[in-house]
């Protein structure tokens, strides 16, 4: 009889579309490759939930378990535990404070917010004449790896331009109902703005409803960070207009999957500690055959 395996994986949230869009890929795969019983456990945005779903899956000694961190140092000693107890264990696109995993497979925030600021540069330059306006940036949830560097990296661009003012950094926890909230706020207060920085394309995407609704969307651009393909996604977005760019943060799934079936299936395969995945820019020329090579992948 064929082995059957037991994989857990841990998300930090289900609410986000990027985090829903992890868990069916990675349902989609596993059910694909047909030995494999997957279970995942939202943690609702909530460390203290995560910490005890993960020590649950530890008790029930899963083959595998892969854990999207809610933030890195809260989830950094449970995993540690996972470890100790021989459990391999995957750390899924965001870091912890120490490398108690078996394989971290990810993007590069700090390179995608280069990207990001460099785009938002060159955008003010064809705004303004030159590389000065002013940015709001709209924060993701503060302490995750992905919040942190896509910030910094942006911000080490700025730098170089002293006309760039980041006027509002409010904070919306990736979640697009709490970023039009904010925006609200800071549209009331500032009566000049020429870029917002979303974080992620559901901040951005909230900003641009609270502009909508005030009658300024026109008077900025927004740029979001994700890129998911589908008629809700970032992608999508930029070619109906409402985001001037998005930056894929890939899922991470698919490569996640292959090197999960590799060591499930082979004890002797050893996988990279740590994996990267590229980013990529989406702006109004490529968006559209973008999109449509993500539908036909099913993405």
């Amino acid at each position: 009889e064929k082995k059957q395996y037991f994989v857990a994986f841990s998300q930090c949230n289900n609410a986000e579309p990027y985090r829903a869009a992890q868990n069916a890929l990675m349902q989609k795969l596993f059910n694909e490759a047909g030995d494999v019983k997957l279970v995942i456990a939202d943690a609702q945005q909530d460390n203290s939930k995560q910490v005890a779903q993960v020590e649950t899956f530890i008790r029930q000694k899963p083959d595998l378990l892969i854990v999207a961190p809610n933030e890195r140092a809260a989830l950094t000693a449970i995993m540690g535990q996972a470890i100790e107890a021989k459990i391999p264990t995957f750390c899924l696109e965001r870091d912890i404070l120490q490398p108690n995993y078996t394989s971290y497979v990810h993007s590069d925030n700090l390179a995608i917010g280069r990207l990001a600021g460099q785009y938002i540069v060159d955008q003010l330059q064809k705004k303004n004449g030159k590389p000065a306006g002013n940015i709001v940036q709209m924060r993701g949830l503060l302490g995750v790896e992905g919040e942190i560097k896509r910030d910094a990296g942006a911000k080490e661009i700025f730098s170089k331009y002293p006309g760039i003012r980041i006027v509002a950094e409010p904070v919306a926890d990736w979640i697009q109902a709490k970023a039009k909230d904010r925006m609200t706020e800071v549209l009331r207060s500032q009566p000049k703005i020429d870029i917002v920085y979303g974080h992620n394309d559901p901040m951005a995407i909230g900003a641009y409803l609270a502009a909508k609704e005030l009658g300024r969307d026109n008077d900025m651009v927004f740029v979001g960070v994700d890129g998911l393909g589908g008629p809700a996604g970032g992608i999508k977005k930029v070619i109906d207009g409402v985001l001037g760019a998005t930056f894929v943060y890939p899922l991470c799934v698919d490569k996640t999957v292959e090197i999960a079936l590799k060591m499930l299936r082979d004890p002797a395969f050893k996988p990279e500690k740590d994996v990267q995945i590229p980013s990529v820019m989406v702006t109004p020329d490529v968006a559209a055959d973008l999109y449509k090579k993500l539908t036909v992948e099913g993405q």
